[in-house]
């Protein structure tokens, strides 16, 4: 028997893989669209000068108030990501490809929740990565208020505990930011004999790569802390962020809606948010926010 390739068996083989891949990818719930903000990007690197100031309604007494860019560029630079899987000529020419399926679909996983990794892994790392004022996203000293009366505020506290966080997810701008360009492809090399990768090695290859970034938004909007999550540093943390004002003093409204946590803290979370007392007394901040587990975050 001719053991030949024909550019139709090639074509069924990537008909199969892409379907198999579509299926794992619009199959899977992510949840980076509730932490971070989805921007469309069309340059390698987009800035954020806004990011300096939360504009709240004033009333109108004389001229406008020009909000502007602020002197604190903030930019994100695009990265690009791959996943490459082979499949053997001998299996697309015998029509074994029942075995590859799972495989796509599992490629079309990883891609779609490829932008809750990245996410989580920026949300883990709060403490360390500057935001747009210069300091730390989680930090206690970020500058807030006019020239001559600045003051320093915190949404961090240290401690010897896991990471958990307080957010508010209900603005149109959330704690963090994903940058996206285009949408996932699903890339096929079928060239027959011609490729060098295929006559060397008698195997086609196929993948997916992404074009994006993480960045961070608003740090108001999120407080950290690795102090034992329990509801006195709860309670401590929620009323620190409701306290939050503007460069002129105003209150920024912020309303906590999520507890973030990961493995380690889950039931620590549920217990004081879902129980009806605590320590013999009624639990007063039961369902004050919602629990929400984010599993690479510890």
């Amino acid at each position: 028997m001719s053991r030949v390739l024909t550019a139709e068996k090639l074509d069924a083989a990537r008909r199969g893989f892409k379907t198999a891949f579509q299926l794992g990818l619009t199959s899977t719930s992510a949840i980076y669209q509730s932490l971070a903000t989805v921007i469309t990007s069309d340059a390698p690197e987009e800035l954020y000068g806004w990011l300096g100031s939360i504009p709240k309604m004033r009333e109108w007494i004389g001229a406008r108030h020009i909000h502007g860019l602020t002197e604190k560029a903030y930019s994100i630079k695009n990265r690009k990501f791959e996943l490459t899987v082979s499949v053997s000529a001998d299996d697309i020419f015998y029509d074994r490809l029942g075995i590859y399926r799972p495989r796509f679909e599992m490629l079309g996983n990883s891609v779609a929740l490829h932008p809750d990794e990245t996410v989580m892994e920026l949300i883990a790392a709060g403490a360390s990565v500057p935001c747009f004022d210069g300091q730390n996203f989680f930090d206690t000293d970020h500058p807030v208020g006019r020239p001559g009366a600045v003051t320093s505020v915190s949404n961090y506290a240290s401690g010897g505990s896991d990471l958990w966080i307080l957010a508010d997810l209900s603005k149109p701008l959330k704690p963090w930011i994903y940058q996206k360009v285009g949408e996932q492809n699903f890339i096929n090399k079928e060239d027959g004999k011609t490729s060098d990768h295929v006559f060397m090695h008698d195997e086609y290859v196929y993948g997916a790569d992404v074009r994006g970034a993480v960045g961070c938004g608003f740090w108001q909007m999120a407080y950290g802390s690795t102090q034992a999550l329990d509801a006195t540093n709860l309670k401590a943390a929620y009323q620190a962020m409701k306290a939050l004002t503007d460069d002129e003093g105003r209150k920024l409204k912020i309303q906590p809606t999520h507890l973030l946590v990961g493995n380690t803290n889950l039931f620590k979370a549920r217990e004081i948010l879902l129980s009806e007392t605590i320590g013999g007394s009624t639990n007063t901040i039961r369902n004050l926010v919602q629990v929400m587990e984010l599993p690479l975050l510890n």
